[in-house]
């Protein structure tokens, strides 16, 4: 039964205030150790070099041989490669690479990055949309019929599946709205008139927890410049290194350092959206930013920057509503004003983000700056899994598998909202519906589904992920660990026997896995 073997754990966000406690952040099912395992002398781990906390891939155009050259898009990414290395990044920095190569380092930075909190691409050079689909394109193209486009460039979605599974923050900088280097080719921008210069890229589908920007809108044309650098790399340079300022206004501050270089004949755009944890580039908050809830997280910012939020806020900004929301709820008892973090997330779940209903269906469960109503919540909550956030998603298939707040015990519509939650690659309901599957539970699924699902886990970063497998291995059937080493060799990360004994070699596979050095 799987209540025999699997505990119930709550992982609590606890907003420390005068006697007021914020509800959970998450919900879920954790393993119980019901032995250790033993040591076995031959098992024996590959050695694949750790993951860096930041990874950024760097790549400049310029030298293109069939098509226009570009004057500045080579020095514009060897600059930028050197300003996020200063900042602890490291870079991947391609400049003037073929097709294959190209793909080959996508490819290999897409790898390295599932262990990396923080993944940034940066591409200075041609790109055109083909096909309803935008492309960079490397310096060996040689087009003469533009729906060949798709086999001889790289698609920006490849490029946002190299950054996806990054842990924390994910960015896409794109430096590639230059004139159209196939005239011949009529973009769905073009076809609107909003592409009259004859160039530009169209609007991007990002996902959810990512930042997407461009030099400049969507079907419009960044410029070259004059001088040693283009305007937008200009802007780049100079406020991405600025110290203790939060993501969002940094990339505002590009923005408007932009449109002053360019007597505003280019305005950059963001697409996408990041979480609603502030994060920090440089300077001493950042460190302090990963280690706390977020409430506590946003304090960082400087009473300057909380002003600045709240003008974004009131442009209707939702990431703004929820960080002074957030702000709202910090330990410091002289700001905590839960009713303004209730109004504030209510503003933003209105506007239709989904952080924000999962946020405020927390306040109302817990009765926290408004009364408590549990069937609001369960509506919010709904709606926010309705949009795909995984939190939601898990949380609410911990309520039906326990029959808890008003909803009936469901074991079955738990699963296919755990494994929903899995495949959005949410850490803890990766873990549980591997254990599902290992107790047979979800119909059609094998030990090396679980396995799959138990390496992801261990590839998203979560500490007591790698401490339940690390130290309570026997939680598992022997056909499903002798399924994880499988599946760690497959991946480069183990070279020992497939026998189901989890011993130190296998362990230390795990913690490479995972992306600790050892």
């Amino acid at each position: 039964m799987l209540a025999s073997r699997l505990g119930i754990v709550l992982i609590l966000t606890t907003l420390l205030t005068a006697g007021s406690t914020a509800a959970q952040e998450t919900r879920g099912l954790m393993g119980i150790k019901t032995r250790v395992e033993t040591t076995v002398s031959g098992d024996t781990p590959a050695a694949p070099a750790a993951a860096a906390k930041r990874m950024a891939l760097v790549i400049g155009m310029s030298a293109y041989t069939s098509i226009p050259p570009l004057k500045n898009t080579a020095s514009d990414a060897r600059a930028v490669g050197d300003m996020l290395q200063r900042l602890g990044f490291a870079v991947d920095l391609a400049i003037d690479i073929p097709l294959a190569q190209m793909q080959e380092t996508v490819a290999a930075f897409s790898r390295r990055t599932e262990t990396a909190d923080i993944a940034l691409v940066y591409y200075a050079g041609h790109g055109v949309e083909a096909a309803g689909e935008n492309y960079l394109v490397p310096v060996d193209i040689d087009v003469k019929d533009p729906s060949r486009i798709p086999q001889q460039a790289i698609s920006l979605s490849t490029v946002f599946a190299s950054v996806e599974h990054a842990r924390k923050l994910r960015i896409v900088i794109l430096d590639s709205c230059r004139n159209n280097p196939f005239p011949t080719l009529v973009s769905a921008a073009a076809a609107d008139g909003a592409a009259a210069a004859g160039g530009g890229l169209a609007a991007p589908d990002a996902s959810q927890g990512m930042l997407v920007v461009y030099a400049a809108e969507s079907g419009k044309v960044a410029l070259d410049g004059d001088g040693e650098h283009s305007p937008f790399a200009t802007a780049i340079l100079e406020d991405l290194p600025r110290p203790n300022v939060e993501i969002g206004l940094v990339f505002r501050q590009v923005r408007d350092r932009v449109m002053a270089l360019t007597a505003n004949r280019q305005q950059p755009h963001f697409y996408g959206s990041l979480s609603g944890a502030p994060y920090f580039l440089a300077g001493g908050d950042a460190a302090m930013a990963g280690n706390a809830d977020k409430a506590s997280q946003w304090q960082a910012l400087k009473p300057d920057q909380e002003v600045q939020l709240a003008a974004l806020a009131g442009e209707g900004d939702t990431r703004a509503m929820l960080g002074l929301g957030y702000m709202a709820l910090t330990p410091d008892s002289r700001k905590y004003r839960p009713e303004k973090a209730f109004d504030l997330f209510r503003k933003a779940a209105d506007a239709g983000d989904a952080e924000a209903m999962f946020e405020l269906g927390k306040l109302y469960e817990k009765g926290i700056g408004t009364a408590q109503d549990t069937a609001e919540a369960l509506k919010l909550y709904q709606q926010a899994a309705d949009l795909g956030f995984a939190d939601a998603i898990n949380d609410l298939g911990f309520l039906y598998y326990q029959g808890t707040e008003g909803l009936p015990r469901d074991p079955k519509k738990a699963v296919e909202l755990f494994v929903r939650a899995a495949d959005l690659r949410h850490p803890q309901a990766m873990f549980n519906v591997a254990a599902l599957i290992d107790d047979g539970l979800v119909p059609g699924k094998t030990p090396e589904d679980a396995a799959a699902y138990l390496y992801q886990a261990l590839r998203s970063g979560v500490d007591d992920v790698l401490e339940q497998l690390t130290s309570r291995p026997a939680m598992f059937k022997p056909e499903t660990r002798r399924a994880l080493q499988a599946e760690l060799r497959r991946n480069d990360f183990y070279a020992g026997a497939i026998d189901g004994d989890i011993g130190a070699g296998t362990q230390r596979s795990m913690r490479l896995a995972f992306g600790r050095a050892e």
